[in-house]
């Protein structure tokens, strides 16, 4: 079946396409197959936020929900039962995929946004959550907060695949890459094997633009450095990137089996109506890299993306915007600290919602 060409020529760019979605709809309806075969899609995202939108909005999910009624059982054991079914079915989906590149094909699973400052919680839980799944083509996605970092170190140590989420600052990127390369050395020191084992680093890129947009209008600061931060705050991310991973400390890994741990640009939807819809995208083509996109999105930039200039040539733009953008007076420490703190509550209040969905929803079911 013909793929889109657009998201075809992203592809051989070295973009891979991952869908930041996922619902048994979906999967049942054949449209994730459809994204598969049709719009080079080789991955899939979720979070709280996309797994309560899921649930509440289908009835597909009714008689599973009828199901653990009648067993009585616990609302947090109903909520990660049907969860990872959904995760489960779409692992086996895209397994094929996995199979031709293993560092794709994979579906991201997400511990509870609660525990995001409790190390040991998160380890406990990232473990559990890949014995439930079950699948060789998982992540779990792990918080990057300072607590998070060495829950990362300890999960990838334990030979389990890592999707590293909420990532806003060069300086806590640099954090992630670390906790990643000791996560390997661990395991290497332990006698284990790095075969299979795999992470992305999910750094968020329209947040930031919406955070610093809402500043330069208040200080008054030049508009023309409005809708710019984001991606120059990424491009700077892969030059940091492409620093480790050619290292000595890395190519010593390497030597071991092990693969590197990729960028992935989050957060790709445009959330101010003024931009291009399709900039986040454009303006990130990287090899190596992933992109993980809403479908709205993706369909925008297979009817009219095209590639903007490549991120190895934007080091010295993207850091010269960061520097007027703090010239102008805006803490960036600050900016970050806030959009950390807001990513974890978000993904709190969609857990709530969501857990409350499906308490009602058992309730009705008995």
């Amino acid at each position: 079946m013909a793929q889109n060409k657009n998201l075809a020529e992203l592809s051989a760019a070295g973009v891979a396409v991952w869908l930041d979605d996922l619902s048994r709809d979906r999967i049942r309806t054949g449209n994730l197959q459809k994204l598969v075969d049709e719009y080079s899609v080789v991955g899939v995202t979720t979070n709280p936020t996309i797994f309560a939108a899921a649930i509440s909005g289908s009835d597909s999910y009714d008689d599973q929900l009828h199901a653990l009624a009648i067993r009585s059982v616990s609302v947090e054991e109903a909520l990660r039962t049907i969860t990872a079914s959904d995760v489960r079915d779409a692992c086996d989906l895209l397994r094929p995929v996995h199979e031709r590149q293993p560092g794709d094909g994979r579906v991201s699973f997400e511990v509870a946004p609660g525990l995001a400052h409790e190390t040991d919680a998160t380890a406990a839980e990232a473990g559990h959550l890949w014995w439930l799944v079950d699948r060789p083509n998982l992540y779990i996605k792990i918080p990057a907060t300072e607590a998070g970092l060495p829950a990362i170190t300890s999960t990838i140590a334990n030979g389990i695949s890592v999707n590293v989420t909420l990532i806003f600052s060069l300086e806590r990127y640099r954090a992630v890459m670390e906790a990643y390369l000791a996560g390997l050395e661990k395991r290497v020191a332990a006698g284990g094997s790095l075969e299979g084992i795999a992470s992305v680093a999910s750094f968020f890129v329209s947040r930031v633009d919406t955070e610093i947009d809402k500043r330069l209008d208040k200080s008054g600061a030049d508009p023309s450095l409005k809708g710019k931060a984001g991606i120059a705050n990424a491009q700077l991310a892969y030059q940091a990137y492409e620093e480790v991973f050619s290292s000595g400390r890395w190519r010593a890994l390497e030597a071991k089996g092990a693969v590197p741990q990729r960028p992935l640009w989050a957060s790709t939807g445009v959330k101010n109506p003024e931009y291009s819809d399709t900039m986040y995208i454009s303006e990130l083509i990287a090899p190596g890299t992933v992109n993980t996109m809403p479908e709205k999105t993706m369909m925008s930039y297979a009817d009219h993306g095209s590639p903007g200039t490549p991120v190895q040539k934007a080091y010295d733009d993207a850091a010269s915007v960061l520097k007027a953008i703090s010239d102008a007076g805006i803490d960036l420490d600050d900016v970050f600290r806030v959009l950390e703190v807001e990513g974890v509550q978000k993904f709190v209040d969609s857990w709530d919602e969501l857990t409350e969905s499906v308490r009602s929803e058992l309730e009705d079911k008995k």
